[in-house]
């Protein structure tokens, strides 16, 4: 399959989620998301209106987490992130699901948490992206949720938070891929690490991948297509 440099780099939120990641660091991951020109920056929320400040003007979308990383939040407290989110200048929202209620099957919870999150971002023309945490449920609830953030017309369905037990794997993508209508969009999060394993996600039908290896691909991707190094 054919790619340009942009193709590539578009795919990639930059992940600066690390919870020990100093303000210079946060700062120094903004500028090497700007000079990769890479999709988004996904940053820790009280850093998202610096953020979004630095990110005006370029290509380079503005991101947070929601209810992050265990979605354990009650759904007040997911709507309040996600106002405040928007009002920061934050573009797109990786919110988490709460794993315990889709581990108890309370479905209707489920929804209604997940939709007062989507509804905060869409009134406000921004997107969301709906961590599953796959690596603590089992295929049935996969597919549920799938089926759950068709209907609430996600706009990506996302495999982990990089924080649980396991990140994505080829089976969870072609499951999420198959299960969710062709306007919802597959994010892969945890263990996309270099060039050759984000192509393979691609081919699968992924279009983002959540890494902090950004550096590391995209001088593989440029590499590969005899462009020059980006110099910072």
């Amino acid at each position: 399959m054919s790619y340009s440099y942009n193709d590539i780099s578009g795919m990639i939120d930059h992940s600066l989620l690390n919870p020990t990641l100093t303000w210079p660091e946060l700062e120094a991951g903004i500028q090497v998301a700007l000079a990769y020109e890479v999709g988004s920056v996904c940053i820790m929320p009280y850093a998202m209106k610096h953020c979004s400040d630095l990110l005006k003007g370029s290509v380079v979308k503005a991101s947070t987490t929601i209810g992050f990383p265990h979605g354990g939040h009650t759904t007040q407290i997911k709507e309040a992130e996600a106002i405040k989110a928007v009002e920061d200048g934050c573009e797109e929202l990786d919110m988490v699901v709460n794993i315990s209620k889709v581990l108890s099957g309370d479905w209707n919870y489920v929804y209604k948490d997940i939709q007062v999150v989507m509804e905060v971002a869409h009134q406000a023309g921004q997107k969301v992206k709906v961590i599953f945490e796959n690596c603590y449920l089992n295929n049935d609830q996969k597919i549920r949720l799938c089926e759950i953030c068709t209907e609430l017309k996600a706009d990506w369905v996302k495999t982990s938070t990089g924080y649980g037990t396991s990140g994505a794997t080829d089976e969870d993508l072609i499951l999420m891929r198959d299960h969710t209508a062709d306007f919802v969009q597959v994010k892969a999060a945890g263990g996309v690490r270099d060039f050759d394993r984000l192509l393979e996600v691609r081919d699968i039908g992924v279009t983002r991948v959540g890494a902090s290896a950004t550096q590391v691909i995209l001088d593989a991707c440029r590499e590969r297509l005899g462009l020059p190094a980006i110099s910072q």
